[in-house]
């Protein structure tokens, strides 16, 4: 039976207004907040709950978002043997997974070594034919100190795997052991000798977080010594700041379940790192650089990550420069929360838009 079209439209408003009327305790909450808020440029928030997003977010993704901490957040290494053994602990369940993913999207490795530092080739069983002479370059993630060896390897076999991409991952020297600037030591040195063989335009350089800041700072090098640049690059929430510097190093502290806070271990990794020089040092954090003739970028982000901010300057800073530059944010990630589980439709569709990205920009 259909009701008569005014007490239908009141049904309806009635709905409207339930729907859309504030929860319990707002008006309280709002005046405590306006009286909070009078200065002038500072915000306070108060205390609240922030539950899983479910529009547009895969049930994949949504068991990521809903995961703890994790136990190291607050890992605080006060000796080279401590800093080795959590380097070691983080490392060994990432290698145990790696034989299924490999299989997984059929890709294989072999360790190499190229211009002297410790490499792997990731190669998927199927190269797309228009990527037959084309060469990624992989620097990984891991706040400088963690994922040597094999354990750096998700990433590149992702994008090998989904891109159908040969990747040449660069194993580089690590902290505590080989401060900065040892790692963009390794890191261009192995671009040197790849540019050599290889055709620079049809070669990309990508990495996610620390791989995400040394695929920007090792542009500036190339730029410095005169190298030729990549064709494209896909630094995936580059730790292009690696000083607390940034909105969301703030308003998403806590919320991140990946890096979780500044002051955890994830600076006192930044301080190992950078071993007393200063962090406004643009290899450092390569925020502070020239990015003018950067090659065009592809960047990736979440709304929940704690280097949201480092994506979004960086992503501007680029546009303001005249670059080419994508910005790709996920609803709802922490810190990388698009490359950490194969098998969400969220990681398919990262991968796929920076693989897409480095089609349209390397050539032919």
């Amino acid at each position: 039976m259909k009701l008569p079209l005014s007490i239908a439209f009141l049904a309806f408003a009635g709905s409207l207004s339930a729907a859309s009327a504030p929860p319990a305790g707002y008006a309280e909450r709002a005046t405590a907040q306006a009286a909070a808020n009078t200065e002038v440029g500072i915000r306070r928030t108060p205390p609240q709950v922030i539950p899983v997003p479910t529009e547009g977010v895969s049930p994949q993704s949504q068991v990521q978002i809903a995961v703890p901490y994790p136990p190291h957040f607050n890992a605080d290494p006060k000796t080279p043997a401590e800093w080795k053994a959590l380097v070691a602990a983080r490392a060994a369940p990432v290698i145990a997974s790696l034989p299924a993913l490999k299989a997984r999207l059929g890709v294989t490795v072999e360790a190499t070594q190229i211009g002297g530092v410790a490499a792997f080739l990731v190669t998927p069983k199927t190269v797309a034919p228009q990527n037959r002479d084309r060469v990624l370059l992989h620097l990984h993630g891991g706040a400088y100190v963690f994922s040597p060896g094999e354990s750096a390897l998700p990433e590149a076999i992702m994008m090998a795997g989904f891109g159908g991409f040969k990747v040449v991952s660069v194993d580089y020297r690590m902290p505590p052991d080989h401060p900065y600037p040892a790692s963009m030591d390794d890191a261009t040195a192995v671009w040197r000798e790849l540019v050599k063989s290889n055709d620079p335009r049809k070669m990309a350089v990508f990495g996610t977080s620390t791989g995400g800041a040394m695929t920007l700072a090792l542009v500036l090098r190339a730029k410095a010594a005169q190298l030729p640049l990549p064709a494209a690059l896909a630094p995936g929430t580059p730790w292009s700041d690696i000083a607390k510097v940034g909105d969301t190093y703030l308003t998403n502290e806590w919320i991140d379940n990946v890096l979780v806070t500044w002051d955890g271990f994830l600076g006192r990794a930044a301080l190992l790192y950078a071993a007393g020089h200063d962090l406004k040092d643009p290899i450092i954090s390569p925020i502070y650089g020239d990015f003018t003739g950067f090659p065009p970028t592809i960047l990736t982000s979440g709304t929940r990550d704690l280097f949201l901010s480092n994506t979004v300057r960086t992503h501007r800073k680029l546009r303001r420069a005249g670059i080419v530059a994508e910005l790709h944010v996920y609803e709802g990630q922490s810190h990388g929360g698009y490359g950490r589980d194969v098998e969400a439709p969220e990681t398919r569709e990262a991968f796929g838009e920076i693989a897409a990205f480095f089609d349209r920009h390397l050539a032919k």
